[in-house]
């Protein structure tokens, strides 16, 4: 089981921030030029012309709607950018993130950006090209009234998180956790397990919360610090911010015809996003789009 750690004040200060980023449109000021530094076969592509992105919206601050309904967030800047510099336009199907692999599987996207974290089950299935880091955090109402100071304090209660994430995973003890996650944790210390209250939508994992049908819903670090900031007289992070080590994240492709994808070489696809990502970081792109959201404390390297 990946280690736990208590957050220090600077990543959480940094986190919490994000919700105090100003409102902006969905796409950021390129630095490129009109050559793309990488090109799609368009037979490639879903549509010629365009880069899909599958995303699981709403997930703020990495994919959300503003009030105008279009999406925005830090994935969505980044992923527009990395379509500009391939001489494309990026376009964003909201997707059930359960389903978020199958769709790309059946053609409906090229690529996924959805703060998906590399896990070894997802990288048998695509190919995941790094891009961000979180932590998980626990969020409570405000007050913390089941008195979560600590893991083990979840024993015996009822916890929330989205269908097919890390979370969901760490809490009930299946994929990379799997027979050694919260609730298994729980029963070794001779303690009631967890009640894992699975939603489809993250929102909806939310809202379990809000009707105090479970005593914390479990995100990423930076969503976490965004409802409790954004909510300060509703949520607050649980077990003083207490989240799992920092997780890769990774934008998903398709890896071609290899049944296990592990170790499989990245698609046409996934190298051109690739070469975008890595032009982007080298000119300071990148480093511009987190900075725009208050996450730089997310930022990573490729080699």
């Amino acid at each position: 089981m990946k280690a736990i750690r208590f957050a220090s004040v600077i990543m959480l200060v940094a986190m919490v921030l994000v919700a105090c980023a100003p409102a902006a449109p969905s796409s950021t000021t390129t630095t490129t030029s009109a050559t793309p530094v990488a090109t799609i076969p368009s037979d490639q592509l879903v549509q010629s012309g365009l880069l899909f992105f599958c995303s699981d919206i709403p997930y703020p601050p990495q994919e959300y709607f503003d009030q105008n309904g279009n999406p925005q967030g830090t994935d969505i800047d980044i992923a527009t950018e990395i379509a500009h510099r391939l001489g494309l336009k990026a376009l964003f199907v909201n997707t059930v993130f359960d389903s978020i692999i199958p769709a790309l599987s059946s053609g409906k996207c090229d690529a996924i950006i959805s703060a998906m974290n590399i896990t070894t089950d997802r990288q048998k299935q695509i190919s995941q090209i790094k891009y961000f880091q979180a932590g998980q955090s626990m969020v409570t109402l405000k007050g913390n009234p089941n008195k979560i100071n600590t893991l083990m304090d979840l024993c015996g209660k009822a916890a929330a998180a989205e269908s097919g994430t890390t979370e969901a995973d760490y809490i009930g003890g299946t994929g990379d956790y799997a027979g050694k996650g919260l609730t298994q944790q729980c029963t070794a210390a001779g303690k009631q397990p967890i009640t894992l209250v699975v939603a489809q939508k993250d929102t909806d994992a939310l809202q379990q919360l809000q009707s105090n049908k479970v005593v914390i819903y479990m995100a990423d670090s930076p969503v976490a610090a965004y409802y409790t900031v954004q909510h300060p007289d509703q949520f607050e992070l649980a077990a003083g911010g207490q989240v799992l080590e920092p997780i890769d994240e990774g934008i998903g492709v398709l890896c071609g015809t290899a049944k296990d994808c592990t170790n499989a070489p990245l698609s046409p696809v996934g190298s051109a996003i690739q070469t975008a990502l890595k032009s982007m970081m080298a000119d300071g792109t990148y480093t511009k789009i987190l900075q725009k959201w208050n996450l730089t404390t997310g930022a990573v390297t490729l080699p």
